[in-house]
C-alpha cells in the first residue's frame, strides 16, 4: 500500500541551517554520503528480514531499485 505524499513541506530549523551553511561543500557531501550509506544498510536489513528466501544479489538489486526510484 502506497501512502499519499505529505501535504506539508518540512523546513530546516534556522539554527541547523546556519550550521550547515558553515560547512564546506566537501563536508556536506560527506554527510549526505553517510546518510545514503545508512539508509542502504537499513533497507538491506529490512529486505532480508521480509524476504529470507532471497539471495544476496536479489536483495542488492531490490535495494538499488528502491534507492534509485525504479531507475535501475
Amino acid at each position: 500500500m502506497t501512502r499519499p505524499p505529505p501535504k506539508h513541506i518540512e523546513v530546516v530549523d534556522d539554527a541547523m541551517a546556519e550550521v550547515l551553511r558553515a560547512k564546506t561543500g566537501a563536508q556536506r557531501l560527506a554527510i549526505a554520503s553517510g546518510m545514503y550509506a545508512s539508509a542502504r544498510r537499513m533497507l538491506i536489513s529490512h529486505l532480508k528480514a521480509e524476504n529470507p528466501q532471497w539471495s544476496d544479489p536479489q536483495i542488492s538489486a531490490e535495494a538499488a531499485r528502491r534507492l534509485s526510484h525504479g531507475a535501475v
